[in-house]
């Protein structure tokens, strides 16, 4: 096992350790709200990715939600509108994800929102894109390490088509009866707890 997850002790992942934290999740107030708004937002008031206006008030909603570091707005609702990704998302195109990821910005420089990319599908079709984030990918890689539940890197993460096949795999390899979005809860929770965020640290 690397040698900075050498000290920790995390849970197995069990029926058990998921509904704790199902449970948790549910208890918050400030998470079920959020969630329902940008569930409503996204699939009944703005369900399409047709209209700027529209895809520019999701970018920011997200963005604000999730902090997630989109300097630029604008510019990114506009590369998801050209992109066309309504017929992506109805089929499930699990490619569409890194190319909503891979932004032009002002310049020319190419930026990589890949978390957000993320976050953007899986508030469409939830059970469909999973998200990836800094807490879930330590997760994974810790299990990895301990159990040798699949083979990848940290680099296939950050690939969407391959990401998603590793969290099945974790899914299955531990049993555990859920789909992917209860999954996320249980990861992204417990992640925030064995792998806190050091502000400040220089």
């Amino acid at each position: 096992m690397e040698k900075k997850f050498q000290k920790l002790h995390i849970e197995n992942p069990s029926q058990k350790e998921v509904e704790k934290y199902l449970k948790l999740w549910n208890s918050l107030e400030n998470y079920t709200l959020q969630e329902s708004s940008l569930k409503k937002l996204f699939t009944s008031t703005y369900p399409l990715n047709e209209d700027l206006d529209d895809v520019l008030i999701k970018v920011c909603s997200l963005n604000d939600f999730y902090s997630t570091n989109i300097f630029s707005p604008f510019t990114v609702a506009k590369h998801i509108v050209n992109l066309k990704i309504d017929n992506y998302l109805h089929n499930g195109d699990l490619n569409i994800v890194n190319s909503i990821a891979e932004v032009k910005m002002n310049g020319g420089v190419i930026k990589n929102f890949y978390s957000f990319a993320t976050k953007y599908c899986s508030h469409h079709k939830p059970t469909s894109y999973p998200i990836y984030d800094s807490f879930v990918e330590k997760m994974l890689i810790y299990f990895q390490n301990k159990d040798q539940f699949d083979e990848f890197t940290k680099e296939d993460l950050k690939v969407f088509e391959r990401f998603k096949k590793i969290l099945l795999r974790f899914r299955d390899f531990y049993e555990l009866p859920y789909d992917l979005k209860e999954i996320d809860k249980y990861l992204w929770q417990a992640g925030k707890l064995y792998f806190p965020r050091k502000y400040g640290k220089k």
